[in-house]
């Protein structure tokens, strides 16, 4: 049985101060990203879907590093150190953070992605929304300012993974509990849905399937 995301994090998405909106928010598109790994071996989760080379296990380690450096390294607070930082190509500017290196398992991108979003909850649990740290440009930015910004580009990359996990074997959704996509198993109902978004299917034929499918009423 599948845990429900509430019960394992609450408080509910809808209610709350600001913080607990904010981090449970930014925890939902976490586990949505995690979750456009799942069931994938790892020569999907590694291959290259666009010509930049976007891919699965590079969307979670680049937020591996972000997560960790907004949260942690921002606000002088301790989080695990990453392998690749310290690699000679990140001397040159080209940090590994967008692929896994050939030695690099999907478990171990994981695993140091979930290492990485705890210390950062530990930021966000004992920091207030008002506390105030150093961006790597220099800027002074606040806690709060942080959680919106991290939000915002986890739910991005997780938009990215959503597409790029359709590309690969045409899973969708947004999340495990409310994927709001017909699965990709129903291909009665892709072939027709694709058919009349590129205007093959007219008003009444749409709405005669529609009808065909749902359930007669009971006496």
């Amino acid at each position: 049985m599948t845990t429900s995301f509430f019960s394992l994090y609450g408080p509910p998405l809808t209610t709350g101060d600001e913080k607990a909106l904010l981090h449970a928010h930014l925890r939902l598109n976490r586990d949505a990203l995690l979750w456009k790994l799942e069931g994938l071996g790892e020569t999907d989760l590694r291959r290259p879907i666009t010509d930049t080379g976007t891919n699965l296990l590079g969307l979670v380690k680049h937020l591996t590093g972000v997560e960790g450096a907004y949260f942690c390294d921002a606000f002088g607070r301790p989080r695990p150190q990453l392998a690749w930082e310290a690699d000679e190509d990140a001397s040159m500017g080209e940090f590994s953070d967008m692929y896994a290196k050939p030695d690099e398992t999907p478990e171990e991108i994981v695993a140091s992605y979930r290492a990485a979003t705890a210390a950062a909850d530990e930021s966000i649990n004992e920091l207030d929304l008002d506390a105030t740290g150093r961006h790597h440009i220099g800027t002074v930015v606040s806690l709060r300012w942080m959680l919106l910004t991290v939000l915002l580009d986890t739910a991005r990359h997780a938009g990215h993974a959503d597409i790029v996990r359709e590309l690969i074997d045409g899973a969708a959704g947004s999340h495990r509990e409310w994927p709001g996509v017909v699965p990709v198993s129903d291909e009665d109902y892709r072939r027709t849905y694709l058919a009349r978004v590129r205007g093959e299917v007219d008003d009444q034929s749409w709405y005669s399937f529609l009808r065909s499918r749902r359930p007669a009423p009971q006496a």
